[in-house]
């Protein structure tokens, strides 16, 4: 489903060149919960913008379910993004003068499609929790809550990847623990792929994927191109 191969990411600044991931590969199979762990600085949260196409490799190739990122057009990666992502920050990046149904519907607004979906945003917000928060608006909801909103949207459009980006490093443990139940339930159903990047592996399962990552390099993989880089 998902090929990294050989991925490098450099940042500039000045003169003065600033490796983040140093040539990384791996492979994600379709359906898979996959863990990328690693302290912070290590270039997890980097690669998983990569895979999302919010940004470009320096050098090497993603592939997503057989398209070729370095192939696609910024066109193209925007109609990716918006068809078959579906984004879960940290951050939440709620809208503060929408009610929770209105931010599920959010992507759906440009289109003009919001009031055909917005059946399934309120029932996406009842399977996790917030049928008696419909009306609410960012500031009325708790952490936990918010977040809750932002799975909704993000799982609304039935993404084939769902990236989560540090989905619980704001919320206390319990309400962690409840993020993570409804997420893998509904990704259950769904059939996405999903990659959660933490620093934090306390609701990893036996049966997850765990890549491993420090100083732009997957834990016990041998090969790195070489680099070059100013004083």
């Amino acid at each position: 489903m998902i090929s990294v191969q050989n991925v490098v990411r450099t940042l500039h600044r000045g003169e003065t060149a600033i490796p983040v991931l140093r040539g990384i590969s791996c492979e994600i199979a379709e359906g898979d919960f996959t863990f990328i762990v690693g302290p912070s600085g290590s270039g997890k949260s980097t690669l998983l913008y990569l895979l999302g196409a919010l940004d470009e490799p320096t050098d090497g190739e993603i592939t997503v379910g057989g398209q070729r990122f370095s192939a696609m057009s910024e066109p193209e990666r925007d109609a990716f993004r918006r068809s078959e992502v579906g984004f879960i920050f940290q951050s939440f990046n709620l809208l503060a003068n929408l009610d929770a149904v209105s931010n599920v519907l959010v992507p759906y607004l440009p289109s003009g499609q919001a009031a055909a979906r917005r059946d399934e945003a309120v029932e996406l917000l009842k399977r996790v929790g917030l049928g008696h928060r419909l009306d609410h608006k960012p500031g009325q909801l708790s952490g936990g809550e918010q977040q809750r909103v932002a799975i909704a949207r993000a799982l609304l459009k039935r993404p084939s990847i769902v990236l989560a980006d540090e989905p619980t490093g704001e919320l206390d443990s319990a309400t962690g623990e409840e993020i993570f139940r409804y997420l893998r339930d509904l990704q259950a159903e769904q059939g996405s792929t999903v990659v959660v990047v933490t620093h934090d592996q306390r609701y990893i399962r036996p049966t997850d994927i765990v890549l491993e990552i420090r100083d732009g390099r997957f834990v016990g993989q041998a090969s790195e191109p070489a680099e070059t880089e100013s004083p």
